[in-house]
């Protein structure tokens, strides 16, 4: 009989051992994540964060292999509220994403900042509202930074530029106002894709970022003005450029296009001057000049006939395939 017990005490302990080993979720982490779950109203989204599952296995959460939340990504899901502050309290994020959550309000919260091991903070098409936060800037292991589809207000902080492995940075889509940052022609570390479109900067894009090697920039469908030919030249690593639906005035005749260039646009702006003969030896997957200033005929050869009428027209005088030939 006492053997009968031992066997059965020694079973038991074999199972809780086992349980426990099997439980990875930290203990802490789990109680930040019910604190998040609660703020957000326990939405169905989340409704595989019971306490009998280990957190490591809920929807939307990764741990790695120190068993610490490393990432937390809820998306595409019925959520109402503003972002928990007690996101702060996961000290080994390194992804936080809060996407297409058209009822997500509210400001991005302070505590966002506490995170110091994030390498991607992506708060996209959501009514986030506010400034876009200068505490950005302390987040050092950032590499991806979105915050595009919102409706963030106020001016580009310049201390982005201080994101020294920052590999892409999207402000599009908000309604953001001022002029683009001095500082971005002065990254502290990598150069980063630039995407600020459909938003209401205005002013001449500053030349400080002729001296960085961009590769992508998108800066469409804003108020700003001036000349940005300095951003091209032979010496350039620009692929995609959207200049498009602002009011850059100046004469392209003979800007220098980098080799690098497979994407253009330059339409609805006030530039001037005939198509430079150097477009035709551009790999380009992309063109549209139309609705500017321009004259002259449209030089044969690469690319450029495979293009249609609509990314030509609607210019003083262009003229040559594929528009009606010159005079």
């Amino acid at each position: 009989m006492a053997s009968l017990s031992l066997l059965l005490f020694l079973a038991l302990t074999f199972l809780s051992v086992s349980r426990s080993a099997s439980v990875r979720c930290n203990p802490k982490d789990k109680k930040v994540l019910f604190q998040i779950k609660e703020a957000l109203g326990n939405p169905y989204h989340l409704a595989s964060w019971v306490p009998e599952h280990d957190c490591c296995d809920w929807y939307c959460v990764d741990c790695d292999s120190n068993n610490r939340t490393f990432s937390l990504t809820i998306f595409s899901g019925n959520i109402s509220g503003q972002i928990p502050p007690a996101v702060g309290d996961l000290p080994y994020l390194e992804t936080l994403v809060f996407r297409k959550l058209t009822n997500l309000t509210g400001t991005i919260p302070p505590a966002i900042a506490k995170l110091t091991r994030l390498k991607m903070l992506r708060l996209s098409w959501t009514n986030l509202s506010g400034p876009v936060p200068s505490f950005l800037s302390g987040l050092k292991n950032l590499n991806f930074l979105d915050l595009s589809f919102n409706d963030l207000t106020g001016s580009i902080p310049p201390s982005l530029s201080q994101l020294p492995n920052l590999d892409a940075l999207h402000l599009d889509r908000n309604k953001l106002t001022g002029s683009i940052p001095e500082s971005f022609g002065k990254f502290a570390g990598k150069v980063p894709a630039l995407y600020l479109s459909h938003n209401q900067l205005t002013g001449p894009i500053p030349t400080s970022l002729g001296d960085l090697n961009f590769t992508d920039i998108d800066v469409s469908r804003n108020k700003l003005s001036g000349n940005v030919s300095f951003l091209f030249g032979p010496k350039s690593v620009l692929q995609s450029a959207d200049f498009s639906r602002n009011m850059f005035e100046f004469d392209l005749t003979k800007v220098v296009f980098p080799a690098s260039l497979t994407w253009l646009d330059l339409n609805h702006n006030k530039i001037y001057g005939s198509l430079p003969q150097s477009l035709a030896d551009l790999q380009l997957q992309h063109l549209n000049v139309s609705y500017n200033r321009l004259c002259g005929q449209i030089p044969v050869g690469g690319k450029l006939q495979s293009f249609g009428v609509t990314e030509y027209f609607h210019n003083r005088c262009l003229c040559g395939a594929p528009l009606p030939a010159c005079k």
